[in-house]
């Protein structure tokens, strides 16, 4: 079981670490990598051809402002890729949500919200809960666990005003 997750800078770290460890957290080897595709766009196509053939089974892609990473992985793989745009200084995120989701026919990109790297981290292991019946079952019970929280926040509130 592993996911690659790669963004294009390092400043974006803080904003993909949660993923990394809601991941973890499900026992996926998450394989993590610094590539532009701007910058660094040979080591950035050398590292998809080898989650092509090591048992990669999803990338998350994070990426701000022309947010082409998503694009540029999912060009270069059939693996399922999940876009994160990113929030950058001057549109907070809406260049790269747009950017993400506005993605050729053919090239698909799963998208999440801006910032929305737990959720990439879910999707992920919700796609790989097809194959993997151990990640499948954590979902269910996680799943339940929320639902448990979100009814006991309400009779508490119904408790109140009563």
């Amino acid at each position: 079981m592993k996911v690659a997750i790669i963004m294009g800078s390092t400043s974006d770290l803080s904003k993909v670490e949660p993923a990394i460890g809601i991941l973890k957290d499900y026992g996926v080897e998450v394989n993590v990598r610094c590539l532009s595709a701007h910058r660094a766009h040979q080591a950035l196509s050398a590292f998809i051809e080898e989650t092509n053939s090591d048992g990669t089974e999803v990338i998350i892609a994070a990426a701000g402002m022309a947010a082409a990473l998503p694009g540029v992985v999912a060009s270069q793989t059939v693996l399922p890729v999940i876009g994160v745009p990113l929030s950058g200084a001057n549109l907070e995120g809406m260049d790269a949500l747009l950017s993400i989701v506005q993605m050729p026919s053919g090239i698909p990109v799963a998208t999440v919200a801006i910032n929305g790297s737990k959720n990439a981290a879910y999707l992920a292991l919700s796609i790989m809960s097809i194959k993997h019946d151990e990640i499948k079952e954590k979902l269910i019970a996680y799943r339940q666990d929320m639902e448990d929280a979100a009814l006991k926040a309400n009779e508490e509130v119904m408790n109140k005003y009563q």
